[in-house]
């Protein structure tokens, strides 16, 4: 636009009567009724749209703003988490793709996919959660965000329930396969509290500072899924050598794609690692899967081959660290609740006794407890793999 012609329209527009422009209207960050999935992100997505749409203009200073028309604001969409489990599940993808074709539609603002070469490009950086409000039962809850990647600020979020509906909760081949329970990654909590986070409000330091080498995780983990290993081990390597690329999934998707490869010594080294960052943080919860009502092993050896790795490698790292742990058995919500009891500190007993035989310095520096599915992070009590999680053993780390 002429610059000469501009400035008279904007001096025209200052004395002309009339031609402020409106305050917004107030925005409803949150809905409290139960929908479809459809119009719950509907409602979750437009609420976070229109915090950030610019201001309409009337009269003269509607005619600038439409001669001055600005581009789209770039945004990058993280992929969504289940909030109870740190995981992506068919249920998240489903989220992923409704939130991104209802802000796709809006003129003011540009979907970028999420991957490294959009990070110069992006504006706002996108984060979402959907969970059961109640674990196993009951309706889910939504959250949106939108952080402004220059300033680190929250610049919107807006929440909403969508009803079950009996939704696929699988979780993504990644996440099926991995483990340990990746919940208790820094960059992982970081993002849900983003999520979660009010407008003005910082997003969380940790994750913003990690998310290139979250993006190029991202990008492994989307080979991982579609059985590219070679290709998405190459990605997790990449990231592992970036200043911010050490978190639990870069190391885990280490030792996925190396044992999906036939690497096994590669693989048990990279076990090694994840272990040792889960007893820096205090905290490893690992999916041990036993034989229903039992202390045996799934039978199926493609479950449990790699068990021996992990307990080696568990008991190795723990008795270099020289540290004392709890090892705290889980169940899933099939059976009454004092069977489950008995049984998830059986199977802990199991695990301590399996450990200090690998390790027998580790002898007096463990307990075994159970908590029975008291702890549930699902819930559901299906007894499959969108539930494997609340069939985990934890170590949690103590002082000696």
């Amino acid at each position: 636009m002429n610059k000469a012609l501009y400035a008279s329209l904007v001096a025209l527009s200052l004395v002309a009567a009339g031609c402020q422009t409106p305050p917004p209207p107030p925005v409803a960050r949150a809905s409290t009724q139960d929908l479809p999935l459809d119009q719950a992100v509907i409602v979750a997505a437009d609420a976070l749209a229109a915090q950030v749409k610019p201001p309409e203009s009337t009269g003269l200073a509607g005619v600038i703003a439409k001669l001055d028309k600005q581009p789209p604001k770039p945004v990058l969409m993280d992929p969504s988490l289940d909030a109870a489990s740190g995981q992506q599940t068919a249920l998240t993808r489903q989220l992923d793709q409704k939130v991104t074709d209802r802000l796709r539609a809006l003129p003011y603002l540009e979907m970028l996919p999420f991957a490294q070469a959009s990070l110069a490009r992006a504006q706002y950086l996108l984060a979402a959660t959907i969970t059961r409000i109640d674990a196993g039962k009951g309706p889910y809850q939504i959250h949106l965000s939108l952080s402004d990647l220059k300033s680190g600020k929250i610049v919107a979020q807006s929440s909403s329930r969508a009803r079950d509906d009996n939704y696929d909760t699988t979780p993504t081949p990644f996440y099926r396969d991995t483990p340990v329970l990746l919940l208790k990654d820094q960059v992982v909590e970081g993002y849900m509290r983003t999520a979660q986070a009010a407008p003005g409000q910082p997003a969380d330091k940790t994750y913003l500072e990690r998310v290139t080498a979250t993006a190029m995780i991202q990008e492994a983990t989307t080979l991982y899924n579609n059985e590219r290993y070679q290709e998405a081990l190459g990605l997790y390597r990449g990231a592992l050598a970036t200043p911010a690329g050490e978190q639990m999934r870069s190391l885990n998707g280490v030792y996925l794609t190396n044992w999906k490869l036939g690497n096994v010594a590669e693989a048990e080294q990279a076990f090694g690692k994840v272990v040792a960052l889960g007893l820096a943080t205090r905290t490893l919860g690992v999916k041990f899967l036993f034989n229903p009502g039992g202390t045996d092993f799934w039978s199926d050896p493609k479950i449990s081959g790699p068990y021996t790795v992990w307990l080696r490698q568990i008991a190795r790292q723990a008795a270099g660290a020289n540290v004392c742990m709890e090892v705290v058995g889980h169940t899933s919500r099939t059976g009454s609740e004092t069977f489950n009891d008995r049984l998830s500190a059986q199977r802990a007993a199991f695990i301590q006794k399996r450990l200090e035989a690998e390790a027998p310095q580790l002898s007096g520096k463990t307990r075994a407890s159970g908590v029975g599915y008291r702890e549930n992070l699902i819930g559901t009590g299906t007894d499959d793999a969108s539930d494997s999680l609340d069939r985990r053993v934890e170590f949690k780390i103590n002082n000696c």
